[in-house]
């Protein structure tokens, strides 16, 4: 069974009219996440990455999962005032508002290069923020690494004019 398969769809949340997929069902299915790892694995493994960095909080699971397999770093970036050290940050817009990511000071140094990692792959605004974050600390984003597309939003094509790769597992089109 693919993975996509195995992920949820929540209808109506967070808010009406929105299909939310839910990458938990794939999380706790033991085969599901192993297979999601492995070929997220066999993908980077000749890539000469020296960290990967998850966005918070599910880019955390696969992204330290896949950090561990690949024998290399993990950095976290996270939501304003969530790091307990010196950090840096990006702030960036939203539909209502805006938001701001960081990560530690430390966390990265000039030429590394970094998988950005996160589950899902909407709008773009997130991974944008973060991709701007880890080019401000000298890092070089190898790739821009999904579970989920959702191409409909335009992320995807947002992150490629910006000149980076964007890889994801499964796509959901149409919802």
């Amino acid at each position: 069974m693919p993975i996509k398969s195995r992920i949820r769809v929540v209808p109506h949340y967070p808010k009406k009219g929105v299909m939310f997929r839910d990458i938990t069902t794939l999380l706790k299915d033991p085969i599901g996440f192993r297979i999601t790892i492995h070929e997220l694995v066999n993908r980077y493994v000749d890539a000469r990455i020296d960290r990967v960095a998850g966005i918070e909080a599910r880019g955390f699971i696969i992204g330290a999962a896949l950090a561990f397999q690949l024998g290399v770093g993990f950095v976290p970036i996270r939501k304003k005032g969530k790091l307990p050290a010196e950090t840096i940050g990006h702030d960036y817009q939203l539909e209502y508002g805006s938001d701001r990511i960081e990560m530690h000071v430390d966390a990265i140094s000039k030429e590394d290069r970094i998988l950005l990692v996160d589950d899902l792959i909407a709008t773009g605004g997130t991974a944008e923020a973060a991709v701007h974050l880890i080019e401000s600390m000298g890092g070089v984003v190898v790739e821009c690494c999904f579970v989920i597309d959702l191409p409909d939003l335009g992320g995807h094509k947002r992150l490629e004019k910006l000149g980076k790769k964007v890889f994801a597992l499964c796509e959901f089109s149409g919802d």
